[in-house]
């Protein structure tokens, strides 16, 4: 599994992450990570093939939001990128969870 790359702190693109929050399976997808220290890919319980996930995980991993680490086998397991993302943009993310929360159905114990 060849390593993925992931943007500096620093370069986290404000647009970009308010692009990758906008749709509603990656915006499931922040919830779920808000709430474990990690999960793989396949653990989320979103209904949708295995492409349109990994094409949803690339956006946001590329957009700054989570981390990507390869597990044992053929699995990625995700974080979420909390601290570097309230470094660079103080309270966005608590605030776009609260939001989530507040009108989003609830997500299934982890």
């Amino acid at each position: 599994m060849k390593p993925l790359s992931h943007p500096r702190a620093e370069d986290i693109n404000i647009y970009a992450v308010l692009h990758a929050l906008a749709e509603p399976a990656r915006m499931q997808i922040v919830r779920t990570l808000s709430r474990a220290d990690g999960k793989p890919c396949g653990t989320f319980g979103i209904n949708l093939s295995k492409s349109t996930l990994s094409a949803h995980f690339k956006v946001l991993r590329e957009a700054g939001i989570i981390r990507q680490e390869a597990a044992p086998g053929n699995s990625r397991v995700n974080t979420l990128r909390r601290e570097e993302l309230d470094a660079r943009f103080p309270g966005l993310l608590g605030s776009v969870l609260d939001a989530a929360e507040r009108t989003e159905p609830p997500l299934p114990s982890v």
